[in-house]
């Protein structure tokens, strides 16, 4: 039986990255795999946890944790890093390579960041030269794919997976416009656009609701301008379980995503599997996800005043609406188990280096 090492951030962080590690590790260890699961913002002691709140000593008291933990993967047959950008890649994915090939480990390299074409266009050897000591690079869309192969690395497409059963699908009426967002408060999810969008929207019609579900950076700014545009209509609900999650979902009737910078986000197949109508941009691997008038309505970024105009027309025809949204369900299923498992099966237990570097 093989041991699997998965390094990746804890659902204690934001974002996509540490539930995709979750629902890994809960199908392999149901097919028989036994799975350590490596955090990358290990536990601290109490009297050490307001370190948190100070950005660069939580940098150094973190690493002194997260480094020693890395032995562990001695253990593993295989060690899984979940990747993403910048100076998260050399802190936490890159040193987890390091020792996983050290040790003598297959080591693959789960890469997820919207980011990664500028990661890989200016971080020169902060990257390059590392990339190569993966097995596998694995990333969950052709997009991303795509942008590796222009830096001469051969990648393996692997869809991030998503646990269907935990949504109710059912068909919207669009008889209330009560939209939702489930991005962070980031600056590229542009939540600042769906908040325009609304305000747009509202004037049409005066009971539209919007909830805001995330927090990020960007919050306070924010409410702000919720306040002075969307008056009572915005809800901000902040930070919630991801077991709450197909709950506001159920709640609303359409979902909406301005994001400038992104890959295939997790919160966009939430939308499918709910039932959701979804308008969105279709920034990075979304354009795979929502395609104009199949599985849902594409606007371009920065333009509220059409986001506005694309969610008005799936109120004013909700059938169109739920036939988009009943495609985009049929679609989940190449994001099951079932459909990825082979993926894994061969980046796990694969022979050959599928990684190439080539001259650039």
């Amino acid at each position: 039986m093989s041991h699997v090492a998965i390094v990746a951030a804890g659902l204690e962080i934001i974002g996509g990255q540490g539930i995709q590690a979750r629902i890994l590790a809960r199908e392999l260890e149901a097919e028989g795999y036994r799975v350590t699961f490596v955090p990358i913002h290990p536990w601290l002691p109490r009297w050490l946890t307001g370190v948190r709140r100070i950005p660069i000593l939580r940098t150094i008291v973190n690493q002194l944790v997260y480094l020693p933990s890395l032995r562990i993967l001695a253990q593993a047959d295989v060690v899984h890093v979940f990747a993403a950008s910048y100076w998260s890649f050399l802190l936490a994915p890159l040193p987890a390579v390091i020792v996983g090939r050290m040790l003598g480990k297959r080591v693959i390299l789960n890469y997820h960041s919207g980011e990664a074409d500028d990661h890989l266009a200016h971080w020169g050897i902060l990257v390059h030269p590392w990339l190569p000591l993966a097995h596998e690079i694995v990333v969950p869309s052709q997009y991303l794919a795509d942008v590796f192969a222009r830096y001469g690395y051969r990648t393996r497409v692997v869809r991030n997976v998503l646990d269907v059963s935990r949504f109710d699908f059912r068909e919207r009426s669009l008889s209330v416009p009560h939209l939702v967002s489930t991005r962070n408060l980031e600056p590229y999810y542009r939540i600042d656009n769906t908040i325009r969008a609304f305000a747009i929207l509202r004037e049409r019609f005066p009971l539209a609701k919007l909830t805001i579900v995330g927090e990020g950076s960007e919050a306070q700014m924010l409410q702000a301008l919720a306040g002075s545009l969307g008056g009572n209509g915005i809800r901000f609900v902040g930070r919630i379980d991801p077991e709450v999650l197909p709950r506001m979902l159920d709640e609303a009737e359409l979902f909406v995503n301005s994001s400038v910078v992104d890959n295939q986000p997790l919160s966009v197949l939430e939308a499918f599997a709910a039932g959701l109508p979804v308008v969105s941009t279709p920034t990075g691997g979304i354009a795979e996800l929502v395609r104009e008038g199949e599985t849902g309505h594409v606007v371009d970024p920065n333009d509220p005043p059409s986001m506005a105009a694309a969610i008005e027309r799936l109120l004013r025809d909700p059938q169109r609406a739920r036939s988009m949204a009943r495609q985009a369900r049929q679609e989940l299923e190449q994001y099951t188990w079932s459909r990825v498992r082979e993926g894994w099966m061969v980046a796990y237990h694969g022979t050959k280096t599928c990684v190439e570097l080539q001259a650039f």
